[in-house]
């Protein structure tokens, strides 16, 4: 039988040269399955995988699960802490067997240890309060007209406008 021509032209896919290498670095800390490593996000999901990194799974001396070592800033450690479980359940579909029985939280600055020196997202802050209508900030200009100061003047018609633009419950009789 003849050997198929190769249509490669000599290239190889970047998957197929690296795939040894990660899995070396996988299972030197004890990641067995690297899909817990390269898809983070759709394992743990987006809300999760935003404050946290996946850093090791270390098996005990009796072999009875193993325990998965989370990174995440100080301030999200409580939400991950009430989320364990869940994360617990979501990393063994991943394995598909009960392979972690413990969640391990490490704290630390987003740019802490060597093994934390990756970028947390955050979201983003929302960008402040809508602008008031423009019948609020005429209503409002109308009553500084007695004002002399101009800074004074201004700061009071941004607070007299938002004042005015908040909906006001109806007087009940």
């Amino acid at each position: 039988m003849a050997k198929r021509p190769s249509t490669t032209k000599g290239f190889k896919r970047t998957a197929s040269v690296l795939s040894s290498r990660i899995r070396k670095a996988g299972e030197s800390r004890g990641f067995a399955v690297t899909r817990l490593l390269t898809h983070w996000d759709e394992i743990a999901g987006l809300d999760v995988s935003q404050i946290s990194r996946p850093v090791e799974v270390s098996y005990g001396r009796g072999g009875m699960g193993a325990t998965l070592s989370l990174l995440t800033t100080g301030a999200q450690a409580p939400m991950l802490e009430m989320q364990k479980e869940q994360i617990r359940s979501r990393v063994n579909a991943c394995y598909g067997y009960n392979a972690i029985a413990r969640v391990r939280i490490t704290q630390t600055a987003p740019t802490g240890f060597a093994d934390g020196q990756v970028a947390f997202q955050h979201k983003e802050a929302p960008k402040g309060p809508p602008a008031p209508p423009a019948e609020a900030v005429a209503q409002a200009e109308r009553e500084m007209v007695g004002v002399s100061d101009p800074g004074l003047r201004d700061a009071l018609t941004r607070l007299g406008s938002h004042v005015l633009s908040k909906t006001k419950p109806p007087l009940s009789e």
